[in-house]
């Protein structure tokens, strides 16, 4: 009997609201899976109390845990040491505790970025980014450190798209410009990857960002950011155009992925994930 142990592994996730957030049947469908006694706790916290949730979570001895809105750039004043990516994007949804130090990362990008390598590398590539919020600002961020070309932003505000197209000039090797979106934004010729990277389509599989559609080319690799419905509908006018259509939930898993790398050093199966959260949502392939 002596050898029987009965303390998981702790990990979670602080945001709020938190009910609505998948990644706890994902990750621990994973965990199961892989025969690790591990728990993710999803915890709603408010902005008043996150610096006391990350105290508990080192004096429970998690390993990592995530953070989602609204402390993904407060959480970084209670934190040790941050990763480049994170340094650069100014904001942290991932965080490792390691010996009583705590790491902050961003894998929204790397998420992003390891869903596209499984269809191109994006180095070289020109990218037409739309939004300019968290998502397109960590996206950005990622592409711009893998070496790609250059990097569109469009955004209802040009100044926010302008700053996001700064960060990366200054901090990459890459070149961005900054767009004001007007009207349906039309895709410059000569673009290879498209991406939606607003909430546009968010639970609502036939609202779409203004886009002129005419604009899209064949062959080009277009990707949303929106995991639920994966196929929306702005991917399903894009694949009847002939494009190569990418969805979030390969984004959403792959955070998943490389979060648990982080805490735990060991990579877990993808495709449970995937798997898991089609049935969530009531996805198919074919939708």
């Amino acid at each position: 009997m002596s050898n029987q142990n009965f303390r998981s592994i702790l990990t979670g996730s602080f945001s709020t609201p938190c009910a609505d957030n998948p990644t706890v049947a994902m990750i621990e469908a994973a965990y199961h899976h892989a025969g690790i006694d591990a728990r993710y706790i999803n915890c709603d916290v408010s902005a008043a109390h996150l610096a006391a949730a990350v105290k508990g979570a080192v004096a429970m001895e998690w390993v990592g845990f995530n953070c989602s809105l609204p402390h993904k750039v407060a959480v970084i004043d209670h934190l040790d040491e941050l990763a480049q990516a994170a340094r650069i994007i100014g904001a942290v949804n991932c965080v490792t505790i390691r010996d009583g130090r705590l790491i902050g990362n961003n894998t929204d990008g790397k998420g992003f970025l390891a869903s596209l390598r499984d269809v191109t590398d994006p180095a070289g590539k020109k990218v037409f980014l739309l939004g300019a919020g968290g998502a397109a600002r960590a996206i950005a961020v990622e592409l711009g450190l893998a070496g790609t070309a250059h990097i569109t932003v469009a955004n209802r505000d040009p100044e926010k798209a302008e700053a996001i197209a700064a960060l990366v000039r200054d901090n990459t090797g890459s070149a961005a410009t900054g767009c004001p979106w007007v009207g349906k934004a039309r895709i410059p010729e000569g673009t290879d990857i498209v991406i939606n990277a607003t909430s546009v389509g968010l639970g609502d599989g036939q609202a779409m960002p203004e886009v002129d559609l005419d604009t899209l080319a064949h062959g080009q690799i277009v990707a949303d950011v929106i995991p639920n419905p994966p196929r929306t509908r702005f991917l399903r006018e894009a694949r009847a155009r002939g494009c190569t259509p990418l969805d979030g939930l390969g984004m959403l898993v792959n955070q998943g992925v490389i979060g648990v790398e982080l805490w735990l050093g060991k990579t877990l199966d993808a495709g449970v994930m995937q798997q898991t959260l089609r049935d969530i949502f009531g996805a198919s392939d074919t939708d």
